[in-house]
């Protein structure tokens, strides 16, 4: 049975009510969530009130945001039909993206068949992963189709944890045989002095969010495995020189730090069969002074070449608590005041 609308629609911008009807209950239960608190996000980020009655739900509000939360709600139940969950970070996927999963096959072109028009899902052995907002979305594509890919934005857009799903998939799949994950071991601001224990212990807690993403994707235990076996390597941009990466997905995270030289010799490590993808963000280099950043420098001079993909992130793209995107919102326009105040000056 179909999703039913009982009450038509009242004239644009008029408050009303439209009755939404869902056929299965159980459904319905998981839809609304504990304590309903699938409806309460719903309701405050779109100004609405949604009351249960029964097997319906009916919607308050003005015409337009009630449109909006039929078209999530409708979206989630689909959702929880095909065996899937509703979570808080489904809802916010859909707040943001609407209806636009449907036109994946038209925004990508053919050569993403794997997709085949419809949503963008990656999958890794402990989760399903699913782009939340239309950068993502096109970010996910890119990793796809792209031999060289760079993701540049603010923290908490998803840029790192995407990729490394991404490169959990393709493995897992056999489409590479490993997986190889680096950052410049530097500072943030703060000397830490010489850190006690072997290599492995000194340059560990530089890659701790590598290792983050990766306990994300992989069980705890097929992840030390495949570390030991040096399937998937975790290690510092140093370490990289004079290797040849092939049939290897290969993520350079934090290449905002990395030097100019550092940038070149890492993306000429590029072999046969392989995946390469950069993420950085240009408002965090924690370079000595006076040391140009290789992420920039590769922007000016790769844009162009074919197969290399720059795909940019916003505080729109922010999926962390809500505050980050607004600290970050506040330190951008504080920047701009700046440039512009030294323009004036």
């Amino acid at each position: 049975m179909a999703i039913g609308v009982l009450t038509p629609p009242s004239p644009s911008g008029s408050l009303g009510e439209t009755l939404v009807e869902f056929p299965d209950n159980r459904l319905l239960i998981d839809l609304c969530g504990e304590y309903d608190r699938n409806l309460a996000d719903i309701e405050q980020k779109l100004s609405v009130q949604i009351l249960r009655r029964g097997n319906q739900l009916a919607v308050h509000g003005e015409e337009p945001a009630r449109k909006e939360a039929i078209e999530v709600l409708e979206a989630l139940y689909h959702r929880l039909e095909t065996g899937k969950s509703v979570e808080s970070g489904d809802i916010d996927r859909e707040l943001r993206m609407g209806g636009s999963e449907a036109d994946t096959g038209t925004r990508a072109g053919d050569q993403l068949e794997m997709f085949k028009g419809g949503p963008v899902e990656i999958k890794t052995r402990k989760k399903l992963v699913e782009p939340r907002t239309d950068a993502q979305k096109a970010y996910v594509l890119s990793l796809f189709n792209h031999e060289l890919a760079f993701g540049i934005g603010p923290a908490g857009t998803g840029k790192t944890y995407l990729a490394v799903a991404v490169g959990v998939s393709m493995f897992i799949e056999g489409h590479v045989d490993r997986i190889i994950l680096s950052r410049p071991a530097v500072e943030a601001g703060e000397k830490l002095g010489y850190l006690p224990g072997d290599m492995k212990d000194k340059v560990d807690p530089y890659m701790q969010p590598l290792y983050d993403a990766l306990n994300d994707f992989l069980p705890g235990k097929q992840l030390a495995k495949l570390i030991e076996e040096k399937r998937i390597e975790i290690a510092p941009l140093a370490f990289m020189r004079g290797r040849t990466l092939a049939n290897a997905f290969v993520v350079l995270d934090e290449a905002q730090n990395a030097t100019t030289m550092q940038m070149k010799m890492f993306l000429t490590r590029l072999g046969e069969g392989s995946r390469m993808v950069i993420t950085g963000d240009r408002s965090q280099v924690d370079l000595p002074r006076g040391v140009p950043s290789g992420l920039k420098d590769a922007e000016r001079l790769l844009h162009g070449i074919d197969n290399i993909s720059f795909n940019y992130f916003t505080a729109a793209d922010v999926v962390r608590h809500p505050l980050v995107a607004a600290i970050i919102k506040a330190y951008d326009a504080d920047a701009e005041n700046e440039m512009v105040k030294r323009a004036k000056g």
